[in-house]
Order: C-alpha cells, then structure tokens, then sequence
C-alpha cells in the first residue's frame, strides 16, 4: 500500500530546513574545521534546534498523511475492482482533440 505525503511549501521548507539543521549540527561536532569551544556551541545549538522542531515537523507529516487518507476515502468516483486491466474501447468522440 502506497501512502501519499501531500505538504504545501512553507511545511515542506521546514521540514527540509529543521533537518538540515540536525544534520549540520552533527557534522560540525564530527569536524576539526573550527576551534573546539566555538564548533561545540554551534554544532550544540544546531542539534537541539532540530531535535525541537522534529515532534511539530512529524505532526504535519502525519497529518498530511491522514488527510491524503480521508480524501481518498471521500472521493465521489468509486473504484470498481472488477474494472482493473478491462480494455476500453473507444466510443463516438474520442478523437476529437
């Protein structure tokens, strides 16, 4: 079973952007790049700004995949499993284009 993810653009930028956060974080405590006190403070801050913003970012997710579900569930046209793999022939009209 496939699940959609449907998110506009601002939920999609946070998301991307609050892991990129957690990832850059992490990397920079894993690198020798900068000072040590200086690599620890930012690395530190990076870590827990995305380990704060995971919970609300894995709320949208799950919302927008509840909503996906409820639409799919509401659509007005119904899927006939009989139907699936049934050739269609082409009716009066069907090439006009």
């Amino acid at each position: 079973m496939t699940r959609n993810v449907v998110l506009n653009l601002p939920t999609f930028g946070f998301i991307v952007s609050t892991r990129a956060a957690l990832g850059l974080g992490i990397g920079l405590l894993l690198s020798e790049r900068l000072p040590v006190q200086r690599r620890r403070a930012i690395g530190a801050t990076l870590i827990a700004i995305g380990a704060a913003t995971t919970v609300p970012a894995l709320r949208s997710v799950i919302r927008s995949v509840r909503r996906s579900n409820q639409r799919e569930m509401s659509s007005s046209v119904e899927r006939d499993e009989r139907l699936i793999g049934v050739t269609r022939f082409p009716r009066k009209g069907d090439d006009i284009a």
